[in-house]
């Protein structure tokens, strides 16, 4: 692997604006805009040893003639994308990164068949699935992952906070490689974590997850993810390369599986924060 450059990259759309041919992305004439997005709200579960959404009114009609909001909140919660300086103490914080990265084409690979509970998936199964459907996996392409999981997101008809949060598919190290080695721009995912439930503080404080994914694989988790290189790998590895991630993907994402669109995940422009919300959208080209 080379010396990451995506600094520089970054520098350049401040020194010249660049101009993009997206028409391939969809057919202009005819698009429609789906929303990838989850609802936030206080009854919106935190990610585990996080505090969380809280929201309060501070003007009212009745009071002040006005009506006024204030919340309290950490930013990984609801659809949001985790900034380079969430694990780069050296990198942009999330306000800084131009806008042009935030929108360009992408895939929507569906993999919601090939994994299920505490399941692994691979570079493998992405690009495999990617031929079935004839889409191209392009440097600078948005991936975006379709796990299923968010059927289970505390707003849905299906809500189960234990599937949706401790025990949805994920990636090892092989994955972070792959990402890094194809270039994407950013990926997305519709789960609480891109990593690996158990490559996260979950294997620590549910052990009882980890009893359970052994007896799924029948094999131990250090044997299948081992310790330090899969823990966060999804965070750790790819960050250094400027290659970030949304987390908690959800809204319409089912109806765009396995298609090309124009992506936009454009973070609210927060000078100092390692990461922010964000609405993330796909556009695509309707037949």
């Amino acid at each position: 692997m080379t010396e990451p450059s995506w600094l520089d990259e970054w520098k350049k759309y401040s020194q010249n604006k660049p101009t993009f041919d997206w028409s391939k992305a969809a057919k202009w004439s005819g698009v429609k805009v789906y929303d990838l997005s989850q609802p936030l709200s206080n009854l919106t579960p935190p990610f585990p040893t996080y505090p969380p959404f809280e929201f309060k009114w501070i003007k009212t009609m009745t009071e002040n003639n006005v009506q006024a909001q204030y919340i309290m909140t950490p930013l990984h919660i609801g659809t949001h994308m985790d900034g380079p300086l969430h694990f780069v103490p050296s990198g942009p914080d999330i306000g800084s990164v131009p806008i042009e990265h935030w929108i360009g084409e992408g895939v929507i690979v569906d993999l919601s068949e090939e994994v299920g509970d505490l399941g692994i998936y691979s570079s493998e199964m992405v690009q495999k699935k990617a031929k079935e459907h004839n889409l191209e996996l392009k440097p600078g392409d948005i991936l975006i992952i379709h796990t299923g999981y968010h059927k289970y997101a505390w707003y849905q008809p299906e809500a189960d906070s234990i599937r949706y949060m401790l025990k949805h598919p994920g990636p090892t190290v092989e994955f972070a490689k792959w990402v890094i080695k194809s270039r994407f721009k950013w990926l997305a995912v519709d789960a609480t974590s891109q990593d690996h439930p158990l490559n996260t503080v979950i294997r620590k404080v549910r052990p009882d997850i980890v009893e359970e994914f052994e007896k799924v694989h029948g094999k131990k988790i250090d044997q299948l993810m081992p310790w330090p290189e899969n823990y966060q790998v999804m965070h750790i590895l790819p960050f250094k390369y400027g290659i970030v991630h949304v987390e908690n993907a959800g809204g319409e994402i089912s109806q765009v599986k396995n298609r090309r669109c124009l992506i936009v995940g454009a973070p609210f422009k927060f000078l100092g924060g390692e990461s922010a919300f964000v609405r993330l959208l796909a556009v695509c080209g309707e037949n």
